[in-house]
């Protein structure tokens, strides 16, 4: 039996923005967990690049200063959640910020958390690429689309 929440993906782009808005016209009052995926660990990896490979000069970046970097990434996710929740309350749905370390993709992420949450429908706005871009570029939404055990609505910008 499915929770009843939504699981809105959210990166604070003005489509993620229209999503969350028509996401909330459509299934409003529901609940909804508005998820930011985050790229935990990425500030380690500039860490342990040796300066010579990249062509730059030695680099005072050590252990300590990537811990503290990531540690602003993952708040500045939180806080775009928080953010996202409030636009999705504003629009009228009952909705909570979540931010998520993300485990290989954001579409395997986002479906991830929806299917741990038993969610009744996950909703995605769509950047406007064309079809080589998306073949090259992969997309989320197409992984989302693939991936997910329950309904995805797919938002497109304006």
């Amino acid at each position: 039996m499915s929770s009843g929440m939504v699981i809105i993906g959210f990166d604070g782009t003005p489509i993620s923005e229209h999503a969350v808005h028509e996401a909330a016209a459509l299934l409003a009052p529901r609940k909804a967990l508005v998820v930011v995926v985050w790229e935990a660990g990425r500030a380690f990896e500039l860490a342990d690049i040796p300066s010579p490979v990249v062509g730059m000069p030695g680099s005072s970046l050590d252990i300590r200063t990537a811990a503290e970097i990531d540690h602003a990434m993952y708040k500045s996710a939180q806080e775009m959640a928080q953010w996202g929740a409030l636009i999705a309350t504003e629009a009228g749905l009952e909705a909570e910020g979540l931010a998520v370390a993300d485990d290989v993709r954001v579409a395997d992420t986002l479906v991830r958390v929806a299917n741990e949450l038993d969610a009744e429908a996950i909703v995605v706005g769509s950047h406007r690429r064309g079809r080589l871009s998306e073949l090259l570029l992969g997309s989320t939404c197409r992984g989302v689309i693939e991936k997910a055990s329950c309904p995805v609505v797919v938002v497109r910008g304006k």
